[in-house]
């Protein structure tokens, strides 16, 4: 597939933080939600689990769990600040996610971000709301794996753990494909049991093209395949995207401009990935037509749609709500990806080149650092 990027020419590069090694520094602190009282004991589990892993941890500031968020936007952006831009810190990683991280925009320091040598910002969720403005404003590279609380859990293969992809030297590639199996309903208890570290993936699935007629969108496949693909499809491009409802907020903003985004750091153009959290289908269709009247998809060589759970709206289906914003587009729409609230994860960074190849036996994501 040919490349649909803005140019060739005068492309910025992207800045990737330093490999994680042992004994680096990673900080916890929530943008947005805090850690409940009766969650305290899972977040201790999980910074025991880093530190098992040869990791030094700092707890931040913000971490009250008692309202919507863990403090007021400014202090929450001010210590997101200074943990991005102090030098004895390698990662930054919040317990989970929420409904308010865009309040911080206004009061992060962007040149100072920019400025500072970079740190990785690992999260999904609520959390990709800052990764994508991160990202596209400052040109760092960004994490979209899990939250702190989901970190403990052992990634299948050919999937990959954030821990071990930014342990990665600048420079190097990493390949990842379809889980096997996947979550179909449920979450653990983690106050019944804070240690538990091992997904029920208890349904099989893989990823689909929008358009094939072979798929009936059961999700109860096991062909890892696509038999109604004619060839080899590939697309390339730079990673970025997030949670629907939540990046959404970002179009026609400074902080989500991926026109401009791509202009400067993406000639090979973009792959935009996307998952819808928990709204129903009609709202999720709003929201992606507001990233699409925004420009979000100009660039795009493929779009990469999350698996998820979100309800249907009166027979209008979350496909439907794919196809009604993204069917019309001349690039492959990649649907049911390992990607944001339906376990298991991918690690997807943003900004890093990307390759998506499709067979009728098999499918790989790869990444470069570069």
């Amino acid at each position: 597939m040919p490349d649909r990027g803005a140019g060739t020419l005068g492309a910025v590069p992207l800045r990737y933080p330093d490999p994680l090694t042992p004994g680096d520094r990673i900080a916890i602190t929530a943008p947005s939600a805090g850690v409940p009282a009766d969650l305290r004991p899972r977040l201790d589990f999980c910074v025991q689990h880093l530190r098992r892993r040869g990791y030094d941890v700092v707890l931040g500031e913000c971490l009250d769990g008692t309202g919507v968020v863990s403090a007021p936007a400014a202090a929450r952006a001010a210590e997101l600040t200074v943990l991005l831009t102090d030098p004895s810190i390698a990662a930054v990683v919040p317990p989970w996610g929420g409904e308010l991280a865009v309040e911080l925009l206004p009061h992060l320091d962007l040149q100072a971000l920019a400025a500072a040598e970079p740190t990785w910002l690992v999260g999904y969720s609520d959390t990709s709301t800052l990764l994508l403005a991160l990202t596209t404003t400052t040109g760092i590279a960004t994490v979209h794996g899990q939250n702190l609380l989901d970190t403990p859990y052992r990634v299948p293969a050919p999937l990959a753990s954030w821990l071990d992809v930014t342990a990665l030297p600048t420079g190097a590639a990493f390949t990842q494909g379809p889980s096997s199996h996947h979550r179909a309903a449920g979450f653990d208890s983690w106050q019944d049991d804070p240690t538990v570290s091992d997904f029920t993936l208890d349904t099989p699935g893989t990823w689909h093209l929008l358009h094939d007629p072979t798929h009936t969108g059961t999700g109860t496949d096991t062909d890892s395949g696509h038999p109604g693909l004619e060839g080899t499809l590939r697309a390339r491009g730079r990673l970025i995207g997030g949670c629907i409802e939540t990046v959404s907020t970002l179009a026609g903003t400074p902080f989500g401009d991926l026109r401009h985004f791509a202009a400067e750091h993406a000639p090979e153009g973009l792959i935009v990935y996307l998952e819808a959290g928990g709204e129903e289908a009609t709202s999720i269709a709003r929201h992606l037509w507001r990233l699409r009247l925004a420009g979000w998809f100009k660039h795009a060589t493929a779009v990469l749609i999350g698996r998820t759970r979100a309800p249907d709206s009166d027979g209008f289906t979350q496909r439907d709500a794919i196809r009604s914003v993204l069917g019309e587009l001349a690039v492959p729409v990649v649907l049911d990806v390992d990607c944001g609230h339906v376990p298991p994860h991918l690690a997807l960074i943003n900004g890093a080149l990307a390759e998506l190849t499709m067979t009728t036996s098999s499918t790989t994501l790869t990444q470069h650092l570069r």
